[in-house]
């Protein structure tokens, strides 16, 4: 993230979900992202932990869920449990939920 500004066109409390072992603090800081909502989650480790394998777009979801209040974590697992029947949708919605839970914002 050193190279690309990726908080150009951010609204000033804007909200940046990240994909990371750094803490939201150390995040905010790297970015100079000083107005902005940050929160950070090792989607990866997550993703890898519970699916087993590094395909990490539905933890991503879990910690926007809980950065915003675009849905909420019962209708996200829901729509996750209809698109994805069976033990897939099972392990999504668990990928999700734990992301959220583990998700850290300031």
């Amino acid at each position: 993230m050193g190279s690309i500004d990726v908080t150009k066109g951010l609204a000033e409390n804007g909200i940046i979900v990240a994909n990371t072992e750094k803490s939201p603090e150390d995040l905010k800081s790297q970015l100079g992202a000083e107005k902005a909502k940050v929160y950070t989650v090792n989607a990866v480790r997550i993703a890898l932990d519970i699916l087993g394998r590094p395909i990490y777009n539905t933890a991503m979801l879990g910690a926007l869920v809980k950065a915003s209040s675009l849905v909420t974590l019962d209708s996200l697992s829901r729509v996750v449990k209809e698109r994805f029947p069976g033990a897939i949708g099972e392990k999504n919605v668990a990928v999700i939920k734990r992301a959220y839970e583990e998700a850290r914002g300031i």
